[in-house]
């Protein structure tokens, strides 16, 4: 099995904290969405995972391929880099990964985590995951058969065909055809909205006879703006085992932990209230302060604050009093 994560994306929607790291790196739970996102995928895998490869923006520098290789290794895979430099589509950026385009491999872009019962291995059938939405227009959706078969496949639709959404996650018993079909829609310029889309290339794939099947999680976890990363993060906080949320290197001095709240190595926290639905990464300082429903990332500072539904980035500081923001890495801000 391989696995290919699109996430050359340059995270507009979450700045200011993808102004100095990619939006699948920022934590959920004390891990970067990214390594949840594999880590997932390779649970649901019934056969090992041979490789995983990354599509990244070249602008992430070494820094940020080292942690993605790492992830791969994490799971017992080989990992690579590809680079996506110019935005053109789904499409294209999966051809970007063209090396690993083969055999029978799993498509998953890194703005989305998933909670599900289900396994994958070679003769499962070609999968669309998707999952029901109030307001399909933002989303590539399917339509299906009598036999729960896809048979349309519809990219951002202005009038309603579907409210079943495509969350992002693809499941390829032939990479090689799929890699025939994304070049087939590069080489005849095929776009649609001004893109190459995988859509396109399902489509011809399925008029090819092809059969895709839709596939349902139990839950399907966005982590595409502030708020929406903020909740995954809570809802992420739920699933996880007690052993895996306070490491016993944090220091917590005359305060109150209301679970479930993951607290890092190093951190401090003293005469505060933490929780419920709080990731405290490493070496943060809380002090005097209320906290909850928040994303705190490495080596920040919050002292005599009441910080609720935020996310507060790398080496930033917050003193003050009540607040809900979104604070990227280094900044400062007292209230």
């Amino acid at each position: 099995m391989k696995i290919i994560v699109p996430m050359a994306g340059l995270g507009k929607r979450m700045r200011p904290h993808t102004l100095t790291v990619p939006k699948p790196l920022i934590p959920i739970a004390g891990k970067p969405i990214v390594q949840r996102l594999v880590e997932d995928i390779a649970k649901v895998c019934g056969e090992p995972v041979e490789e995983v490869n990354f599509i990244i923006h070249s602008s992430f520098g070494k820094e940020v391929e080292k942690k993605l290789i790492a992830i791969a290794d994490s799971v017992g895979a080989k990992g690579l880099i590809s680079y996506q430099d110019t935005p053109l589509g789904t499409a294209h950026a999966i051809l970007c990964a063209k090396e690993s385009l083969s055999g029978n491999l799993v498509v998953a872009f890194a703005d989305t985590l998933f909670k599900a019962n289900f396994s994958l291995a070679k003769g499962n059938p070609n999968t669309i995951w998707v999952q029901k939405v109030d307001d399909p227009k933002p989303f590539g959706v399917v339509k299906l058969d009598g036999n729960k078969r896809i048979t349309d496949f519809v990219e951002k639709p202005e009038t309603f065909v579907s409210d079943l959404a495509i969350i992002g996650i693809y499941y390829f018993q032939d990479g090689e055809n799929l890699k025939n079909e994304l070049q087939y829609l590069l080489d005849n310029e095929i776009k649609d909205k001004g893109e190459y889309q995988l859509t396109n290339a399902l489509e011809n794939m399925k008029n090819k006879g092809v059969v895709f099947e839709p596939g349902q999680v139990d839950e399907w976890l966005d982590c595409g703006n502030k708020n929406a990363t903020v909740m995954t993060n809570e809802r992420y906080l739920t699933y996880l085992p007690g052993s895996e949320l306070v490491d016993g290197g944090a220091k917590i001095t005359n305060s109150v932990l209301i679970p479930p709240v993951f607290i890092a190595e190093g951190a401090q926290i003293e005469n505060s209230v933490v929780g419920p639905y709080v990731s405290v990464g490493k070496n943060s300082v809380l002090t005097s302060s209320v906290v909850s429903g928040t994303i705190i990332q490495e080596n920040a500072k919050i002292t005599q604050a009441n910080v609720k539904n935020s996310m507060v980035g790398n080496h930033a500081e917050v003193k003050g009093h009540s607040v809900d923001l979104s604070l990227g890495d280094y900044n400062v801000i007292h209230i």
